[in-house]
């Protein structure tokens, strides 16, 4: 998923410069890295689940943990980009991702399970440097007329990662069957220890090299002269504005509820789909083969926002956004409502319509904003802490009614965004905030 921020006290421009594709390209790759790596949670979880045999509410501590990242780290990261610019921010980012990748290392040699939600912690908090200094980065490499259609195609990147990172993860992390709780009950303390260090240890080798990744495209990016981005401080010209007034635009807070809900209820399909496709009465597969299936979800999500694109060209922002989520709603209720192919193919093709979402949802939430459009993307970016509290929630409900039916807390989610598309997004602005 790609954030487009820009910091609120934090305006930029680029110069001009002969080398603005190839940087584009070089900055479009740190999209297809965060992607992926995000993306390798769907596969930690139900790993990690099976290795310290925890419940569906434990295990979403690691989305918890992952997404509260942003929340923490969002606003600080827009002052580093102040104080170090845009380019060592990113740098930056990198490098501390590394370091969080470096962390599954010990977290898997106790093994331990708050270790591994450390390191997770640090390498959301490096990726939250990363996506908050790209985004604006990649809007700025060129005409502003066509700086949307860039973010279009970095987000593309970004979809690309989280399409082959389930495959790929699935080799890697999913490779041996895992005993069963009976089969586990029945080991002597020595062998089950045994038994965790040799499953937990899995996941040192490819987080191993996506540190050794990271640190050499770190270094590359230092040593590449990109095009410099000027910043300048506009505190001045936002605290001349009427400070309550950024609470009064109805159509922006309706949108912040309504990237929490988005973003939880895509996560919230992404980080339960491996243990409820291998469910007897579902998919009955191994947890290795329905990671596979993981990519058929955000796969769709890719193509859907390639053919968004064109869609939002011509029909307006809020009623496709309302369809998307009336269409979403149906196929998730029919999976709850529903076994074997049916139910894991109607809960797939979710993602091929929560893929217009996030920029619907942006562009209908900083309409008609004028000076305020700064500060209502950083709330909408705070918003982003949905996917650390609603796939927990719904872990809650699963181990007390089952995975089947604790989707309802995602199909709850797309009645609201249903809502929003049809009628909460209609823009009520205070008008002293435009300009």
């Amino acid at each position: 998923m790609a954030i487009s921020s820009v910091d609120s006290s934090t305006v930029v421009a680029a110069e001009p410069t002969s080398g603005a594709k190839s940087a584009l390209a070089m900055v479009m790759t740190l999209f297809f890295l965060w992607g992926f790596i995000t993306c390798l949670n769907d596969i930690l979880i139900p790993h990690l689940k099976s290795v310290f045999t925890l419940n569906y509410a434990e295990v979403m501590l690691v989305q918890t943990f992952f997404f509260s990242a942003y929340f923490v780290f969002a606003l600080p990261s827009g002052k580093v980009i102040d104080w170090i610019g845009y380019k060592r921010t990113m740098v930056s980012g990198l490098l501390i991702m590394a370091v969080g990748a470096l962390c599954f290392i010990p977290a898997a040699s106790v093994p331990s399970f708050p270790l591994f939600l450390v390191a997770l912690a640090i390498v959301a908090a490096g990726m939250t440097f990363l996506q908050v200094s790209a985004n604006p980065y990649v809007i700025v490499l060129g005409p502003a007329k066509t700086g949307s259609s860039r973010l279009n195609l970095a987000g593309a990147f970004n979809s690309f990662g989280t399409t082959i990172a389930p495959y790929i993860g699935s080799l890697f992390i999913l490779g041996t069957v895992p005993l069963t709780v009976m089969q586990l009950r029945q080991l002597s303390p020595p062998a089950f220890h045994a038994y965790q260090l040799q499953q937990a240890g899995v996941v040192k080798f490819p987080y191993f090299i996506i540190a050794v990744i990271l640190v050499s495209f770190a270094v590359a990016m230092a040593l590449y002269k990109l095009p410099k981005i000027q910043t300048y401080d506009t505190q001045a010209v936002l605290d001349a504005l009427d400070a309550p007034t950024i609470w009064q635009q109805r159509h922006l807070l309706l949108a912040v509820v309504a990237i929490f809900v988005y973003v939880g209820a895509e996560v919230s399909i992404g980080s339960f789909l491996v243990n409820y496709l291998s469910q007897p009465e579902i998919g009955n597969m191994t947890e290795k083969t329905a990671a596979i299936y993981v990519t058929f979800y955000w796969g769709s999500a890719m193509i859907g926002r390639l053919g968004g694109a064109g869609i939002t060209q011509k029909l307006r922002a809020g009623p496709v956004l309302g369809v998307a989520a009336v269409i979403a709603f149906c196929l998730v209720v029919t999976s709850m409502l529903s076994f074997g192919h049916l139910a894991m193919w109607s809960l797939i093709l979710v993602g091929l319509f929560n893929s217009i979402m996030w920029p619907n949802i942006f562009a209908l939430g900083l309409a008609e904003l004028g000076r305020l459009t700064n500060q209502g993307s950083s709330l909408m970016v705070a918003a982003i802490i949905g996917g650390a509290i609603l796939p927990l929630l719904q872990g809650i409900v699963a181990d007390h009614i089952g995975i089947h039916h604790a989707f309802f807390i995602p199909a709850l989610c797309y009645v609201y965004l249903c809502f929003f598309g049809f009628k909460g997004s209609n823009v009520k602005v205070y008008r002293r905030a435009t300009v």
